[in-house]
């Protein structure tokens, strides 16, 4: 095998393992993105759930007076 054999492989390895961290790294930063994005949406529909049920107590007492 002569040098530039070998370079060519190095260099492909090398490549190849630097794809693999960048292929991770934006899987990480897919996480993140996809967790902040399902406790925002839990946070806004509890405030929607709040405010259905505080517009159901208020209609409910105004009814019986």
């Amino acid at each position: 095998m002569d040098s530039d054999t070998a370079r060519a492989r190095a260099e492909a390895a090398f490549r190849k393992e630097q794809q693999a961290r960048d292929g991770a790294s934006a899987r990480l930063e897919y996480d993140v993105a996809m967790r902040a994005v399902q406790e925002k949406t839990a946070r806004l529909r509890a405030l929607r759930l709040a405010k259905q049920a505080a517009e159901q107590e208020a209609s409910g007492k105004s009814r019986t007076r």
